[in-house]
Protein backbone atom coordinates (compact mmCIF):
# COMPACT_ATOMS: atom_id res chain seq x y z
CA UNK A 1 0.00 0.00 0.00
CA UNK A 2 1.83 3.15 -1.01
CA UNK A 3 2.28 5.86 1.95
CA UNK A 4 0.96 8.60 -0.17
CA UNK A 5 -3.00 9.75 0.36
CA UNK A 6 -4.46 10.46 -2.40
CA UNK A 7 -6.57 12.75 -3.95
CA UNK A 8 -9.53 11.24 -2.79
CA UNK A 9 -8.27 10.00 0.14
CA UNK A 10 -8.08 13.58 1.63
CA UNK A 11 -11.17 14.59 0.01
CA UNK A 12 -12.70 11.71 1.80
CA UNK A 13 -10.82 12.64 5.18
CA UNK A 14 -11.31 16.58 4.63
CA UNK A 15 -15.51 16.41 3.63
CA UNK A 16 -15.75 13.64 6.84
CA UNK A 17 -14.35 16.44 9.09
CA UNK A 18 -16.75 19.30 7.63
CA UNK A 19 -19.56 16.71 7.66
CA UNK A 20 -19.07 16.28 11.37
CA UNK A 21 -18.85 20.20 12.07
CA UNK A 22 -22.27 21.06 10.14
CA UNK A 23 -23.76 18.10 12.43
CA UNK A 24 -22.04 20.13 15.42
CA UNK A 25 -23.82 23.15 14.56
CA UNK A 26 -27.35 21.81 13.60
CA UNK A 27 -27.60 19.91 16.73
CA UNK A 28 -26.77 23.72 18.76
CA UNK A 29 -25.42 24.46 21.94
CA UNK A 30 -24.35 21.84 24.74
CA UNK A 31 -26.06 22.39 27.70
CA UNK A 32 -25.18 19.13 29.52
CA UNK A 33 -24.39 19.61 33.05
CA UNK A 34 -20.83 19.71 32.77
CA UNK A 35 -20.80 22.83 30.21
CA UNK A 36 -23.29 24.48 32.50
CA UNK A 37 -20.83 23.97 36.17
CA UNK A 38 -17.73 24.20 35.05
CA UNK A 39 -16.95 24.18 30.80
CA UNK A 40 -17.52 27.38 30.76
CA UNK A 41 -16.94 29.18 34.04
CA UNK A 42 -13.27 27.65 34.12
CA UNK A 43 -11.58 29.79 31.49
CA UNK A 44 -13.80 32.61 32.44
CA UNK A 45 -12.41 32.53 35.96
CA UNK A 46 -8.78 31.88 34.71
CA UNK A 47 -8.84 34.68 32.22
CA UNK A 48 -10.35 37.30 34.54
CA UNK A 49 -8.47 36.30 37.60
CA UNK A 50 -11.31 35.31 39.69
CA UNK A 51 -9.68 31.71 41.13
CA UNK A 52 -9.04 33.87 44.23
CA UNK A 53 -12.03 35.57 44.03
CA UNK A 54 -14.46 33.70 43.92
CA UNK A 55 -15.30 30.36 45.52
CA UNK A 56 -15.88 27.19 44.96
CA UNK A 57 -18.72 28.31 42.19
CA UNK A 58 -18.49 25.34 40.17
CA UNK A 59 -17.78 22.40 43.29
CA UNK A 60 -14.86 20.47 43.26
CA UNK A 61 -14.38 21.41 39.15
CA UNK A 62 -13.86 24.79 40.23
CA UNK A 63 -10.13 24.10 40.44
CA UNK A 64 -9.57 22.08 37.36
CA UNK A 65 -7.05 22.50 35.17
CA UNK A 66 -8.82 25.20 32.70
CA UNK A 67 -6.72 25.46 29.59
CA UNK A 68 -8.04 22.97 27.89
CA UNK A 69 -11.66 25.08 27.79
CA UNK A 70 -9.83 28.16 26.91
CA UNK A 71 -9.98 27.66 23.16
CA UNK A 72 -13.84 27.09 22.77
CA UNK A 73 -14.45 29.59 25.26
CA UNK A 74 -12.01 32.22 23.16
CA UNK A 75 -13.71 31.49 19.98
CA UNK A 76 -17.19 31.76 21.52
CA UNK A 77 -17.11 34.91 23.30
CA UNK A 78 -14.81 36.41 20.39
CA UNK A 79 -16.29 35.19 17.06
CA UNK A 80 -20.02 33.38 16.06
CA UNK A 81 -21.29 30.92 18.40
CA UNK A 82 -21.93 28.76 15.14
CA UNK A 83 -17.84 29.27 14.54
CA UNK A 84 -17.27 28.04 17.53
CA UNK A 85 -19.43 25.08 17.14
CA UNK A 86 -17.88 24.06 14.14
CA UNK A 87 -14.47 24.21 15.20
CA UNK A 88 -15.44 21.96 17.80
CA UNK A 89 -17.45 19.54 15.72
CA UNK A 90 -14.45 19.41 13.49
CA UNK A 91 -11.99 18.92 16.13
CA UNK A 92 -13.82 16.04 17.39
CA UNK A 93 -14.61 14.43 13.67
CA UNK A 94 -10.32 14.57 13.66
CA UNK A 95 -10.49 11.53 14.50
CA UNK A 96 -11.85 9.69 11.42
CA UNK A 97 -8.32 10.62 10.29
CA UNK A 98 -6.25 8.10 12.64
CA UNK A 99 -8.87 5.60 12.47
CA UNK A 100 -8.43 5.33 8.52
CA UNK A 101 -4.80 5.96 8.80
CA UNK A 102 -4.24 2.09 10.69
CA UNK A 103 -6.97 0.87 9.00
CA UNK A 104 -5.36 1.37 5.53
CA UNK A 105 -2.20 0.36 6.07
CA UNK A 106 -2.90 -2.74 8.44
CA UNK A 107 -5.94 -4.64 6.92
CA UNK A 108 -4.93 -7.85 5.15
CA UNK A 109 -7.38 -8.80 2.76
CA UNK A 110 -7.71 -10.39 -0.82
CA UNK A 111 -9.00 -7.76 -2.36
CA UNK A 112 -7.23 -4.82 -4.40
CA UNK A 113 -5.77 -1.52 -2.86
CA UNK A 114 -8.43 0.63 -4.35
CA UNK A 115 -11.01 -1.74 -2.18
CA UNK A 116 -8.96 -1.94 0.81
CA UNK A 117 -9.14 2.04 0.80
CA UNK A 118 -13.39 1.79 0.62
CA UNK A 119 -13.05 -0.74 3.17
CA UNK A 120 -10.87 1.48 5.82
CA UNK A 121 -12.99 4.22 4.74
CA UNK A 122 -16.25 2.25 6.46
CA UNK A 123 -14.23 1.11 9.46
CA UNK A 124 -13.05 4.58 10.33
CA UNK A 125 -16.94 5.43 9.85
CA UNK A 126 -18.11 3.04 11.93
CA UNK A 127 -15.37 3.98 14.57
CA UNK A 128 -17.60 7.69 14.60
CA UNK A 129 -21.34 6.23 14.86
CA UNK A 130 -20.49 4.52 18.54
CA UNK A 131 -23.74 5.35 20.81
CA UNK A 132 -21.64 7.80 23.15
CA UNK A 133 -19.45 8.98 20.70
CA UNK A 134 -22.55 10.34 18.62
CA UNK A 135 -23.84 11.71 22.26
CA UNK A 136 -21.08 13.47 22.85
CA UNK A 137 -20.34 15.49 19.30
CA UNK A 138 -20.68 18.88 20.26
CA UNK A 139 -20.48 18.97 24.10
CA UNK A 140 -17.71 20.02 25.98
CA UNK A 141 -17.06 17.00 27.67
CA UNK A 142 -13.81 16.61 25.12
CA UNK A 143 -13.50 12.99 25.89
CA UNK A 144 -14.03 12.51 22.21
CA UNK A 145 -11.51 15.26 21.55
CA UNK A 146 -8.47 13.90 23.36
CA UNK A 147 -9.32 10.94 21.96
CA UNK A 148 -7.79 12.63 18.54
CA UNK A 149 -4.29 13.08 20.52
CA UNK A 150 -4.32 9.58 21.70
CA UNK A 151 -5.46 7.75 18.16
CA UNK A 152 -2.88 9.98 16.43
CA UNK A 153 0.21 8.64 19.05
CA UNK A 154 -1.19 5.30 18.50
CA UNK A 155 -1.27 5.58 14.57
CA UNK A 156 2.26 6.60 14.57
CA UNK A 157 3.21 3.84 16.07
CA UNK A 158 1.10 1.81 13.20
CA UNK A 159 2.00 3.74 10.51
CA UNK A 160 5.95 3.47 11.69
CA UNK A 161 6.07 -0.25 13.19
CA UNK A 162 8.72 -1.45 11.01
CA UNK A 163 11.01 1.66 11.64
CA UNK A 164 10.52 1.33 15.18
CA UNK A 165 10.88 -2.46 15.93
CA UNK A 166 13.96 -2.81 13.09
CA UNK A 167 15.03 0.82 11.89
CA UNK A 168 17.77 2.79 12.68
CA UNK A 169 17.74 3.43 16.95
CA UNK A 170 18.03 7.41 16.67
CA UNK A 171 14.79 7.61 14.35
CA UNK A 172 12.78 5.17 16.45
CA UNK A 173 13.57 7.26 19.84
CA UNK A 174 12.20 10.34 17.94
CA UNK A 175 9.08 8.47 16.25
CA UNK A 176 8.85 7.25 19.92
CA UNK A 177 9.24 10.80 21.34
CA UNK A 178 6.77 12.32 19.18
CA UNK A 179 4.00 10.03 20.08
CA UNK A 180 4.92 10.01 23.50
CA UNK A 181 4.67 13.72 23.11
CA UNK A 182 1.30 13.76 21.89
CA UNK A 183 -0.03 11.05 24.13
CA UNK A 184 1.28 13.22 27.52
CA UNK A 185 -0.52 16.36 25.96
CA UNK A 186 -3.59 14.63 26.75
CA UNK A 187 -2.99 13.04 29.94
CA UNK A 188 -2.08 17.07 30.53
CA UNK A 189 -4.70 18.46 29.41
CA UNK A 190 -7.25 16.00 30.85
CA UNK A 191 -5.48 13.43 34.16
CA UNK A 192 -8.46 10.76 33.46
CA UNK A 193 -6.65 10.13 29.97
CA UNK A 194 -3.82 8.36 32.11
CA UNK A 195 -5.28 5.14 31.46
CA UNK A 196 -4.34 5.55 27.67
CA UNK A 197 -0.62 6.21 29.04
CA UNK A 198 -0.38 2.82 30.31
CA UNK A 199 -1.78 1.57 27.06
CA UNK A 200 0.76 3.33 25.07
CA UNK A 201 3.76 1.98 26.97
CA UNK A 202 2.30 -1.42 26.56
CA UNK A 203 2.08 -0.81 22.54
CA UNK A 204 5.51 0.70 22.54
CA UNK A 205 6.40 -3.24 24.07
CA UNK A 206 4.14 -5.06 21.79
CA UNK A 207 6.20 -3.72 18.53
CA UNK A 208 8.84 -6.17 19.87
CA UNK A 209 12.50 -6.16 18.38
CA UNK A 210 15.84 -6.40 20.05
CA UNK A 211 16.10 -5.54 24.00
CA UNK A 212 18.00 -1.94 22.90
CA UNK A 213 14.99 -0.81 20.32
CA UNK A 214 12.77 -1.47 23.58
CA UNK A 215 14.50 -0.12 25.57
CA UNK A 216 15.29 3.27 23.38
CA UNK A 217 11.02 3.73 22.83
CA UNK A 218 10.33 3.19 26.44
CA UNK A 219 12.66 5.68 27.37
CA UNK A 220 11.79 7.99 24.22
CA UNK A 221 8.40 7.98 24.40
CA UNK A 222 8.10 7.52 28.13
CA UNK A 223 10.15 10.40 28.59
CA UNK A 224 8.52 12.50 26.19
CA UNK A 225 5.18 11.56 27.28
CA UNK A 226 6.48 13.17 30.71
CA UNK A 227 7.00 16.42 29.46
CA UNK A 228 4.10 16.98 27.46
CA UNK A 229 2.14 16.21 30.54
CA UNK A 230 4.22 18.49 32.58
CA UNK A 231 3.43 21.23 30.32
CA UNK A 232 -0.07 21.10 30.08
CA UNK A 233 -0.72 20.19 33.51
CA UNK A 234 2.50 21.46 35.16
CA UNK A 235 1.82 24.70 35.45
CA UNK A 236 -1.75 24.49 36.94
CA UNK A 237 -0.62 22.43 39.59
CA UNK A 238 1.80 24.38 40.94
CA UNK A 239 -0.46 27.66 40.65
CA UNK A 240 -3.37 25.24 42.92
CA UNK A 241 -0.68 23.76 45.21
CA UNK A 242 0.48 27.16 46.04
CA UNK A 243 -3.05 27.90 46.90
CA UNK A 244 -4.46 25.10 48.90
CA UNK A 245 -1.50 23.12 49.56
CA UNK A 246 -2.73 20.48 47.73
CA UNK A 247 -1.51 20.19 43.65
CA UNK A 248 -4.73 18.41 42.69
CA UNK A 249 -7.05 19.78 45.12
CA UNK A 250 -9.58 18.50 46.18
CA UNK A 251 -8.72 15.44 45.09
CA UNK A 252 -6.86 12.94 47.21
CA UNK A 253 -7.07 15.26 50.32
CA UNK A 254 -6.55 12.77 52.29
CA UNK A 255 -3.13 12.44 51.45
CA UNK A 256 -2.03 15.79 50.74
CA UNK A 257 -4.29 17.21 54.21
CA UNK A 258 -5.37 20.80 52.64
CA UNK A 259 -7.12 22.74 55.60
CA UNK A 260 -9.21 24.46 53.49
CA UNK A 261 -11.40 21.19 52.47
CA UNK A 262 -12.14 17.52 54.21
CA UNK A 263 -9.72 14.98 54.21
CA UNK A 264 -11.21 12.57 52.18
CA UNK A 265 -10.35 11.87 48.44
CA UNK A 266 -12.95 13.14 46.84
CA UNK A 267 -13.03 11.06 43.88
CA UNK A 268 -15.76 9.39 42.40
CA UNK A 269 -16.26 6.17 43.08
CA UNK A 270 -19.43 5.21 42.50
CA UNK A 271 -18.34 3.11 39.31
CA UNK A 272 -15.23 0.85 40.41
CA UNK A 273 -16.02 -2.23 41.08
CA UNK A 274 -12.76 -3.03 42.52
CA UNK A 275 -14.87 -2.49 45.48
CA UNK A 276 -17.69 -5.03 43.96
CA UNK A 277 -17.20 -8.80 43.93
CA UNK A 278 -14.79 -10.43 41.66
CA UNK A 279 -17.81 -11.57 39.11
CA UNK A 280 -18.98 -7.84 38.84
CA UNK A 281 -15.10 -6.97 37.66
CA UNK A 282 -14.74 -9.54 35.38
CA UNK A 283 -17.66 -8.91 33.35
CA UNK A 284 -17.88 -4.86 33.73
CA UNK A 285 -18.36 -4.41 30.07
CA UNK A 286 -21.32 -7.00 30.01
CA UNK A 287 -22.59 -5.17 32.72
CA UNK A 288 -21.87 -1.92 31.21
CA UNK A 289 -23.58 -2.86 27.99
CA UNK A 290 -26.93 -4.42 29.32
CA UNK A 291 -27.54 -1.66 32.02
CA UNK A 292 -25.97 1.75 31.28
CA UNK A 293 -26.04 3.15 34.97
CA UNK A 294 -23.08 0.59 36.13
CA UNK A 295 -20.79 2.65 34.37
CA UNK A 296 -21.62 6.35 33.23
CA UNK A 297 -24.53 9.25 34.06
CA UNK A 298 -25.02 9.24 29.94
CA UNK A 299 -27.45 7.08 28.66
CA UNK A 300 -26.12 4.63 25.93
CA UNK A 301 -26.23 1.31 24.62
CA UNK A 302 -24.02 0.07 22.08
CA UNK A 303 -22.04 -3.37 22.30
CA UNK A 304 -19.14 -3.00 20.22
CA UNK A 305 -16.64 -2.33 23.62
CA UNK A 306 -18.29 -5.59 25.02
CA UNK A 307 -17.41 -7.45 21.77
CA UNK A 308 -14.37 -6.20 21.43
CA UNK A 309 -13.46 -7.62 25.37
CA UNK A 310 -14.85 -10.77 25.03
CA UNK A 311 -13.20 -11.44 21.24
CA UNK A 312 -9.83 -10.16 22.72
CA UNK A 313 -10.08 -12.71 25.57
CA UNK A 314 -10.65 -15.09 22.85
CA UNK A 315 -8.00 -14.30 20.46
CA UNK A 316 -5.48 -14.42 23.67
CA UNK A 317 -6.98 -17.84 24.76
CA UNK A 318 -6.28 -19.11 21.05
CA UNK A 319 -2.95 -17.74 21.04
CA UNK A 320 -1.66 -19.01 24.27
CA UNK A 321 -2.70 -22.43 23.16
CA UNK A 322 -0.69 -21.99 19.69
CA UNK A 323 -3.95 -22.26 17.69
CA UNK A 324 -4.37 -18.86 15.89
CA UNK A 325 -4.95 -18.14 12.61
CA UNK A 326 -1.64 -17.83 9.89
CA UNK A 327 -3.46 -15.03 7.75
CA UNK A 328 -4.71 -12.79 10.11
CA UNK A 329 -7.13 -9.85 8.69
CA UNK A 330 -4.84 -7.49 10.72
CA UNK A 331 -1.96 -7.26 10.33
CA UNK A 332 0.03 -9.23 12.68
CA UNK A 333 2.67 -6.29 14.34
CA UNK A 334 -0.60 -3.90 14.27
CA UNK A 335 -3.07 -6.30 15.66
CA UNK A 336 -0.60 -6.89 18.62
CA UNK A 337 -0.23 -3.27 19.01
CA UNK A 338 -4.00 -2.80 19.44
CA UNK A 339 -4.97 -5.85 21.68
CA UNK A 340 -1.38 -4.89 24.15
CA UNK A 341 -2.85 -1.23 24.04
CA UNK A 342 -6.73 -2.24 24.53
CA UNK A 343 -5.52 -4.87 27.17
CA UNK A 344 -3.21 -2.52 29.96
CA UNK A 345 -5.31 1.00 29.32
CA UNK A 346 -8.12 -1.06 30.08
CA UNK A 347 -7.33 -2.25 33.10
CA UNK A 348 -5.62 1.31 34.19
CA UNK A 349 -9.05 2.84 33.94
CA UNK A 350 -10.89 -0.29 35.37
CA UNK A 351 -8.77 0.41 38.27
CA UNK A 352 -9.11 4.35 38.86
CA UNK A 353 -12.11 5.67 37.00
CA UNK A 354 -14.82 3.11 35.35
CA UNK A 355 -16.55 5.80 33.92
CA UNK A 356 -17.77 4.44 30.37
CA UNK A 357 -17.39 7.99 28.60
CA UNK A 358 -13.44 8.41 29.44
CA UNK A 359 -13.15 5.32 27.56
CA UNK A 360 -15.51 6.17 24.38
CA UNK A 361 -12.03 5.96 22.19
CA UNK A 362 -12.94 2.20 22.37
CA UNK A 363 -15.74 3.09 20.58
CA UNK A 364 -13.81 4.44 17.55
CA UNK A 365 -11.37 1.57 17.95
CA UNK A 366 -13.64 -1.35 18.82
CA UNK A 367 -13.94 -2.17 14.50
CA UNK A 368 -10.40 -2.38 14.31
CA UNK A 369 -10.14 -4.77 17.84
CA UNK A 370 -12.83 -6.95 16.15
CA UNK A 371 -11.38 -7.50 13.02
CA UNK A 372 -8.13 -8.37 14.78
CA UNK A 373 -9.46 -10.37 17.32
CA UNK A 374 -11.78 -12.48 14.94
CA UNK A 375 -8.78 -12.69 11.93
CA UNK A 376 -6.62 -14.64 14.75
CA UNK A 377 -9.71 -17.05 15.15
CA UNK A 378 -8.63 -20.74 13.87
CA UNK A 379 -11.91 -20.09 11.42
CA UNK A 380 -11.90 -20.49 7.55
CA UNK A 381 -11.60 -17.11 6.08
CA UNK A 382 -14.99 -17.18 4.51
CA UNK A 383 -16.25 -17.96 8.22
CA UNK A 384 -14.64 -14.66 9.41
CA UNK A 385 -15.74 -12.53 6.90
CA UNK A 386 -19.45 -13.49 7.80
CA UNK A 387 -18.39 -13.25 11.71
CA UNK A 388 -17.44 -10.00 10.83
CA UNK A 389 -20.28 -8.97 8.94
CA UNK A 390 -23.05 -10.08 11.12
CA UNK A 391 -20.71 -8.10 14.40
CA UNK A 392 -20.70 -5.11 12.43
CA UNK A 393 -24.62 -5.47 11.25
CA UNK A 394 -25.17 -5.89 15.07
CA UNK A 395 -23.45 -3.14 16.26
CA UNK A 396 -25.17 -0.41 13.98
CA UNK A 397 -28.89 -2.21 14.56
CA UNK A 398 -28.61 -2.24 18.29
CA UNK A 399 -26.81 1.10 18.95
CA UNK A 400 -29.13 3.83 20.35
CA UNK A 401 -27.82 7.02 21.64
CA UNK A 402 -29.55 8.96 23.69
CA UNK A 403 -28.54 12.91 22.88
CA UNK A 404 -28.29 15.51 25.37
CA UNK A 405 -31.06 18.71 24.87
CA UNK A 406 -29.78 21.56 23.07
CA UNK A 407 -29.96 24.95 22.86
CA UNK A 408 -30.71 27.50 19.54
CA UNK A 409 -27.49 29.06 18.16
CA UNK A 410 -27.60 32.45 18.87
CA UNK A 411 -25.50 35.08 20.52
CA UNK A 412 -24.09 35.85 23.30
CA UNK A 413 -23.43 32.39 23.68
CA UNK A 414 -24.54 32.38 27.36
CA UNK A 415 -26.86 34.80 28.82
CA UNK A 416 -29.13 35.45 31.85
CA UNK A 417 -31.74 37.40 32.33
CA UNK A 418 -30.89 39.15 35.92
CA UNK A 419 -32.68 41.86 37.76
CA UNK A 420 -30.81 44.82 37.50
CA UNK A 421 -27.81 44.99 40.86
CA UNK A 422 -28.27 49.18 41.80
CA UNK A 423 -24.56 48.58 43.63
CA UNK A 424 -22.07 45.85 42.05
CA UNK A 425 -19.62 47.56 43.85
CA UNK A 426 -20.55 46.65 47.29
CA UNK A 427 -22.69 43.33 46.00
CA UNK A 428 -21.97 39.68 46.91
CA UNK A 429 -23.74 37.08 45.77
CA UNK A 430 -24.12 33.50 47.26
CA UNK A 431 -24.89 30.00 45.63
CA UNK A 432 -26.51 26.78 47.53
CA UNK A 433 -27.36 23.61 45.87
CA UNK A 434 -25.94 21.00 44.10
CA UNK A 435 -27.43 22.75 40.56
CA UNK A 436 -24.56 23.79 38.18
CA UNK A 437 -24.33 27.27 37.97
CA UNK A 438 -20.98 28.37 37.34
CA UNK A 439 -22.07 30.07 34.12
CA UNK A 440 -24.37 32.03 35.37
CA UNK A 441 -21.55 33.99 37.26
CA UNK A 442 -20.14 35.03 34.04
CA UNK A 443 -22.71 36.69 33.43
CA UNK A 444 -22.40 39.09 36.50
CA UNK A 445 -20.80 42.31 36.70
CA UNK A 446 -17.15 41.27 37.31
CA UNK A 447 -16.99 43.16 40.51
CA UNK A 448 -18.97 41.07 41.90
CA UNK A 449 -17.58 38.07 44.06
CA UNK A 450 -19.42 34.83 44.20
CA UNK A 451 -19.15 32.43 46.89
CA UNK A 452 -20.88 28.67 47.11
CA UNK A 453 -21.47 28.21 50.85
CA UNK A 454 -23.16 25.06 50.40
CA UNK A 455 -22.79 21.97 47.73
CA UNK A 456 -20.89 19.02 46.69
CA UNK A 457 -17.59 20.27 48.19
CA UNK A 458 -18.63 22.32 50.73
CA UNK A 459 -21.43 22.88 53.71
CA UNK A 460 -22.01 25.56 56.11
CA UNK A 461 -21.19 22.62 59.19
CA UNK A 462 -18.14 21.03 57.61
CA UNK A 463 -15.82 22.36 59.80
CA UNK A 464 -13.48 23.45 56.94
CA UNK A 465 -11.49 26.16 56.75
CA UNK A 466 -12.74 27.10 53.64
CA UNK A 467 -16.43 27.46 55.14
CA UNK A 468 -14.86 29.75 58.17
CA UNK A 469 -13.09 32.03 55.45
CA UNK A 470 -16.22 32.36 53.68
CA UNK A 471 -18.49 32.87 56.70
CA UNK A 472 -15.65 35.75 57.88
CA UNK A 473 -16.17 36.98 54.35
CA UNK A 474 -19.77 37.14 54.64
CA UNK A 475 -19.80 38.22 57.89
CA UNK A 476 -17.29 41.45 56.72
CA UNK A 477 -19.41 42.46 53.77
CA UNK A 478 -22.87 42.50 56.06
CA UNK A 479 -20.59 44.60 58.43
CA UNK A 480 -19.38 47.42 55.56
CA UNK A 481 -23.07 48.27 54.55
CA UNK A 482 -22.89 45.70 51.29
CA UNK A 483 -25.59 44.09 49.59
CA UNK A 484 -25.81 40.20 49.65
CA UNK A 485 -28.04 38.54 47.14
CA UNK A 486 -28.91 34.37 46.70
CA UNK A 487 -28.80 32.82 43.36
CA UNK A 488 -30.43 29.04 43.84
CA UNK A 489 -32.56 26.47 41.32
CA UNK A 490 -36.22 27.64 41.74
CA UNK A 491 -36.93 24.07 43.09
CA UNK A 492 -34.12 23.96 45.58
CA UNK A 493 -35.27 26.95 48.35
CA UNK A 494 -35.61 25.04 50.83
CA UNK A 495 -32.36 23.88 51.03
CA UNK A 496 -30.80 27.22 50.28
CA UNK A 497 -32.98 28.21 53.58
CA UNK A 498 -31.23 25.99 55.42
CA UNK A 499 -27.71 26.54 54.52
CA UNK A 500 -28.18 30.55 54.82
CA UNK A 501 -29.24 30.03 58.20
CA UNK A 502 -26.07 28.54 59.30
CA UNK A 503 -24.49 31.72 58.07
CA UNK A 504 -27.25 34.03 60.38
CA UNK A 505 -29.02 34.84 56.93
CA UNK A 506 -32.64 35.23 55.91
CA UNK A 507 -34.25 35.63 52.60
CA UNK A 508 -36.32 38.45 51.72
CA UNK A 509 -38.97 36.80 50.60
CA UNK A 510 -41.06 39.21 48.45
CA UNK A 511 -38.52 40.77 46.74
CA UNK A 512 -37.07 37.34 45.58
CA UNK A 513 -37.52 37.22 41.23
CA UNK A 514 -37.12 34.55 39.16
CA UNK A 515 -34.91 34.18 36.17
CA UNK A 516 -34.12 32.33 33.28
CA UNK A 517 -31.12 31.75 30.97
CA UNK A 518 -30.35 31.24 27.25
CA UNK A 519 -29.37 27.92 27.95
CA UNK A 520 -31.75 26.02 30.20
CA UNK A 521 -33.15 26.24 33.93
CA UNK A 522 -35.13 28.39 35.89
CA UNK A 523 -33.42 30.60 38.81
CA UNK A 524 -34.26 32.36 41.92
CA UNK A 525 -32.61 36.02 42.59
CA UNK A 526 -33.16 36.81 46.37
CA UNK A 527 -31.95 39.94 48.37
CA UNK A 528 -30.46 38.90 52.16
CA UNK A 529 -31.12 39.89 55.37
CA UNK A 530 -28.73 39.77 58.52
CA UNK A 531 -31.26 36.99 60.70
CA UNK A 532 -32.96 38.56 63.29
Amino acid sequence: MPTRLTAREYAFLGLGILFWAAFVILLGKDTSWDFRNYHWYAPYALLNNRIGMDVAVAHQASYYNPYLDIPFYWLATHTRAWIALGVLGAAQGANLVPLYLMARTSLRVNVSQSDIKLMAGALSLLGMVGALTLTEFGTTYYDNVMSVFILSGLAILVLKRDVLREGPLGKAALISALAGLITGIAMGLKLPEMPFCVGFAAALMALGGSWKHQLVRLLAGGMAGVVGAAIFSGPWMLYIYHLTGNPLFPYFNDYWKSPLALEVPYRDLRFVPAFRPWWQQLFFPILFTIDWHVADDLGFQDIRVMLAYLLVIAAGAVWLLRRQSRDGLLEDRTALILIAFFAASYFAWLKFFAIYRYIILYEMLAPLLIIAAVGLLPLSRRSRYLALAGLCAACLLTARSDFLERAPVEEPYVAAALPPIPHPDKTMVLMTGDAPMGFIATTLPPQIPVLRIDGWMVQPRDGTRMTKDMMRRVAGHLGSGGDIYLIAEASDMARARGALADYALAIRWPECQQFDTNLIGTYQWCPLAKKS
